[in-house]
Parts: C-alpha cells; sequence; structure tokens
C-alpha cells in the first residue's frame, strides 16, 4: 500500500514538468517569435530575456523532478 502511495504522488508530482515544458515553448519562445516579427531590430536584447526566462522554467522543472526523486528513493 505504500508503494502504491508512494507511485501516485511522484506521478502527481510530474504533472509540473508538463507545466514547465508548456510554459517553455508556448509562452517563452513563442512570445519571442512574436515580438521579433514586430520590431526585428530588438531581437539580441529579446533573445538575452528569451534565455533569462528559460534559465529560469527549467530550474522549476529540475526541483520538480528533484521532488520526484526524493518520494521515489529516499522515503
Amino acid at each position: 500500500m505504500a508503494e502504491a502511495a508512494k507511485l501516485v504522488g511522484a506521478g502527481c508530482a510530474t504533472i509540473a514538468l508538463a507545466g514547465a515544458g508548456a510554459g517553455i515553448g508556448i509562452v517563452m519562445f513563442g512570445a519571442l517569435i512574436n515580438a521579433v516579427a514586430r520590431n526585428p531590430s530588438l531581437t539580441k536584447q529579446l533573445f538575452g530575456y528569451a534565455i533569462l526566462g528559460f534559465a529560469l522554467t527549467e530550474a522549476i522543472a529540475l526541483f520538480a523532478l528533484m521532488v520526484v526523486f526524493l518520494i521515489l528513493f529516499a522515503l
């Protein structure tokens, strides 16, 4: 019973990984493409902001993955 609860908890924690993937793909780089299409002269500055947002969003995904591994292997 406890093993099943661990697996269900780890599965629920992986939902954050899907949210991070959607955040990176749609919000970050979709917005970058839209902004560059509107004002191509700001490409370099906008790309820097996009990479910063990518790194922060990916950090959230790594924290979620760490929680999954803690649930599976430490408890």
